[in-house]
């Protein structure tokens, strides 16, 4: 069965709606294509570490539509890391903070900090707005491939890798070929001193600008 929907109004609405009852969402960022779920739905996230075949220790980004939704996630946030969310969001970048109570250990691996960022893709920040709409507050995605393979730059990629793991309350928008087409900068916020974990657009002289 093909799961592929092309993005429209009507469709980011219906995506909106899947991931509030529990279903799965491939969809465009700038980087890679995610494969999205309610952050908040212990039942969904499962369902999305078995999609992917994903050691469930490992944790997993949360995509917000704004910096007004940090608070809801995260307990502390240094002023180094409110200066790169400013430079940088939206963008390809994600900032390791430390979590509230909020953020449950079955999206952060059980660790005591939680990964955020704020895509800059129009179609994630429309579908976004929908969920939120919808009383959302976080759609947890990491790539929308299984464990271990190339992370997905288009729909395709992502039909051809999971087709045969969705069902029919999932979703894969299609909303052209990612411009990055790497996985964000992710930059660990945690400590007195920022500490790059994994470049990819953002690079560490483009941080150096901000956190010298």
């Amino acid at each position: 069965m093909d799961y592929l929907a092309p993005c429209s109004l009507d469709s980011l609405k219906d995506a909106a709606k899947r991931l509030k009852n529990g279903g799965l969402v491939a969809f465009p960022t700038e980087t890679v294509y995610g494969l999205g779920v309610d952050a908040e739905n212990e039942l969904a996230i499962a369902r999305m570490y078995e999609v992917k075949g994903r050691p469930k220790d490992h944790p997993v980004i949360v995509h917000i539509s704004d910096q007004n939704q940090v608070a809801y996630w995260v307990s502390e946030v240094p002023e180094y890391a409110i200066a790169l969310m400013r430079k940088f969001w939206p963008g390809p970048m994600t900032l390791i903070l430390e979590r509230s109570e909020r953020a449950k250990d079955f999206i952060t691996g059980g660790q005591d900090f939680v990964g955020l960022r704020i895509p800059s893709n129009p179609i994630a920040q429309k579908l976004l707005s929908e969920f939120e709409s919808l009383c959302g507050h976080g759609i947890a995605a990491p790539s929308a491939n299984r464990f271990g393979s190339i992370s997905p730059t288009s729909a395709s990629d992502v039909s051809d890798e999971l087709n045969g793991f969705l069902s029919n309350e999932d979703l894969i928008l299609d909303g052209g070929t990612c411009e990055v087409g790497v996985e964000s900068t992710i930059i660990d916020c945690s400590r007195e001193l920022p500490r790059i974990l994994r470049l990819g657009a953002v690079t560490e002289a483009m941080i150096e600008t901000v956190t010298p």
